[in-house]
């Protein structure tokens, strides 16, 4: 029995090391969006499902003394694939850089495609052994029950989950993980294939494996698949709300993820612990704190809102999870079950991330999962009707997700301008000036301010919130040596386009944008927004990866531009783009900065602080650098702000100007490591 504890608790452990540490490795060639995120979930609960419909097939369909032999065999490939990728590869589970695709207007496809060729293989098999173990384990062990298995590997997941950022990401570089991970992959790989053979030759007497003779309703298959896919669209709607719409916190992704996983944990290891009138107590009572954290979003602590919405999420996961045990199957229906189950999980991560998208231009999933497991819980709760306490209970339901509805309305409906894709929701919304110049249009994505453009003629082209004048990049700019001397600068990260109201006839500006939405906002879509419009430079837009076009730029034209003034302004939305602050970033600023030129980097940031980064990455390089920070005042047209200002020639950091708002760091110092393409930490920098 140990060798099948272990055997489960090792592949569901293997299982969710790969997710974090595949999607890390391929967030740069993306863009660094948290969508990155969202469509590997996806990927793997598909290829889960795949997973599972081979289990099905193994044990249902092949000869009981083949299965073993069998998946043997497709180990061994699974085996010999990743040898043979590990001697072109760094890893054998990590891409080579002329992997990376040149265009990602369209990422899923990519992503699918690289995680298919990179994982696929091993994932696959893992991702079969939850079932073949389980269903192995009540042949050896009939008189036992499965559901412990099942309860032990989403203890495996969850530890695997965890022990990523806490233990694996600080100690290791991705090639080394890779490496690592491989090394588990080969001894899970020998433990189930012993497991086989023992398992093949103790049911050798038995030649063919058969369901039962009575058939599964069409009911309940259909339910197999609709808790499970409430339950889905649940933890990634969620996680969108609290990442998007809340505070883009590093790992916070983790939480929700961590609580589906732990869901599965309590309902599978015992029943007891699942107590439908409780749950349906304890979510009426969740539900109405969403309620009033969703009123009072403006002004309520981060903390307390995302506790809220994790709570709401744990008890909605027990619910539908809770009713999922109590409908599970004998064992011999086993494989049938996991199979049902993981399309319905699956549905849910496809409607999340394919259908959502670009069918609401909120995320209105949050309030239909709510809305879905309020029916559940009102189903299962009809034929206790006839109390009159319960049927107040209906009631209370039926009224909570009314005012669910209502609520998510009003909050979608607020705003002048909103659409959805990849990278998130972008809206417009009026601003209310406190300032005596009057309203404006705001850009924002997610909760942070991307732009605002006042609305008054005489103030309209005043540059606003983090770039004015009395900032690092309005002082950089105003009194650089080649100011209204045709002075070149870059912009990687557009928003509304203010910095180009600083350019001046004969300059030229080029922004680098990932986001399509935001380049057609800028570039003037609903009259919104005129900065680039009204320029007096010369305006050029890139589209796609700052990186990757910066890079493309070079390889076209080694000798090209030189950018007087290169700005960094893609890490204010909290989940920083990580591959654009590292040593190999760093070499393709250089390259493309003048001699005399300024970098400018965005740091301000709620939860992480990047000045370590960026003090380690002026040493590598002998660069000399200042801090500039900007408080603004109840008057001023700014926000607060804090800039790094980084130069080859320490004079241009000594222009009086830039001296008398710079913060000196001739003292400071870090002991973090420096960050490279294959190694960053975003724990050490939690503010």
């Amino acid at each position: 029995m140990f060798y099948f504890a272990f055997g489960i608790f090792l592949s569901a452990f293997l299982l969710f090391q790969i997710q974090p540490m595949i999607g890390k490795f391929l967030l740069p060639w993306f863009g660094g969006t948290p969508a990155v995120w969202s469509t590997v979930m996806l990927f793997f609960q598909v290829l889960l499902t795949g997973g599972y419909a081979y289990a099905y097939w193994l044990i249902g369909r092949v000869q009981t003394k083949r299965q073993g032999t069998l998946h043997i065999f497709l180990l061994g490939i699974a085996l010999a694939f990743m040898l043979g990728l590990g001697l072109v590869w760094p890893s054998p589970i990590t891409p080579s850089a002329d992997w990376r695709p040149a265009n990602v207007n369209f990422p899923i496809p990519h992503i699918f495609l690289l995680l298919l060729i990179s994982v696929g293989l091993p994932y696959f098999m893992l991702a079969t052994n939850g079932p073949l173990m389980q269903a192995w384990f009540s042949r050896v062990y009939p008189e036992k029950s499965y559901a412990r298995l099942y309860a032990l590997s989403n203890v495996g997941s969850l530890l695997g989950l965890l022990a990523y950022p806490v233990l694996i990401e600080p100690t290791m570089t991705l090639h080394t993980q890779g490496w690592a991970w491989t090394i588990g992959f080969v001894l899970f790989a020998m433990l189930i294939g012993g497991i086989a053979l023992r398992t093949q030759k103790r049911e050798a007497q038995l030649q063919t494996y058969s369901e039962p003779k009575e058939k599964l309703s069409v009911s309940l298959r259909i339910l197999w698949i609709a808790l499970p896919g409430v339950a889905s669209i649940f933890l990634l709607a969620v996680t969108n709300q609290i990442t998007q719409e809340v505070a883009v916190i590093p790992f916070l992704w983790v939480l929700p993820l961590a609580l589906y996983l732990l869901s599965f944990v309590f309902t599978f290891s015992d029943g007891r612990w699942y107590q439908r009138q409780l749950y349906a107590f304890l979510f009426i009572l969740a539900s109405l704190a969403t309620l009033w954290a969703l009123a009072q979003e403006s002004s309520l602590n981060v903390v307390v809102q995302i506790s809220i919405y994790s709570l709401l999420l744990f008890l909605a996961c027990m619910i539908c999870h809770g009713e999922l045990y109590r409908l599970r199957p004998h064992a011999s229906q086993l494989t049938t079950f996991y199979l049902i189950v993981s399309i319905g999980g699956a549905v849910g991560g496809i409607f999340v991330n394919l259908i959502a998208p670009y069918i609401f231009t909120g995320y209105w999933e949050f309030y239909l999962a709510w809305l879905l497991t309020v029916v559940i819980l009102v189903l299962a709760l009809l034929p206790r009707l006839q109390e009159r306490s319960w049927a107040n209970v209906l009631v209370a339901m039926f009224v909570l997700g009314s005012l669910a509805i209502i609520f998510g309305f009003n909050h979608y409906n607020n705003a002048l301008f909103a659409r959805r894709n990849f990278y998130g929701i972008l809206r417009v919304r009026t601003w209310q000036s406190t300032n005596g110049r009057g309203d404006a249009f705001a850009m924002i994505h997610g909760v942070t301010v991307h732009g605002i453009q006042y609305l008054a003629p005489e103030s309209h082209d005043q540059p606003t919130t983090y770039y004015v004048p009395d900032s690092g990049v309005g002082l950089v700019l105003l009194n650089h040596p080649q100011y209204g001397k045709d002075m070149r600068v870059g912009v990687l990260g557009l928003g509304a386009g203010t910095l180009a109201s600083y350019g001046q006839p004969g300059d030229m500006y080029r922004f680098y944008e990932i986001n399509p939405v935001v380049i057609d906002l800028a570039e003037g879509e609903g009259g919104y927004f005129s900065f680039l419009k009204d320029s007096r430079a010369n305006i050029t837009v890139v589209p796609g990866d700052a990186r990757i076009s910066l890079e493309e730029e070079l390889s076209r034209n080694p000798n090209g531009d030189r950018f007087d003034v290169l700005v960094l302004d893609t890490f204010t939305s909290d989940s920083i783009p990580v591959h654009l602050v590292t040593k190999e970033a760093f070499q393709l600023y250089l390259r493309h900065l003048a001699l005399d030129g300024i970098l400018a980097a965005h740091i301000s940031n709620r939860y992480l602080d990047l000045q370590p980064v960026f003090w380690q990455l002026a040493h590598a390089f002998g660069l000399s650098m200042v801090r500039v920070d900007h408080a603004a005042g109840p008057d001023d047209d700014g926000f607060p702000s804090e800039w790094i200002l980084l130069a080859r020639d320490p004079a241009l950091l000594h222009i009086p100007a830039i001296q008398s708002h710079s913060v000196l760091l001739n003292s400071y110092s870090t002991n973090i490591q420096l960050w490279t393409d294959d190694y960053s930490n975003l724990f050490q920098i939690l503010k």
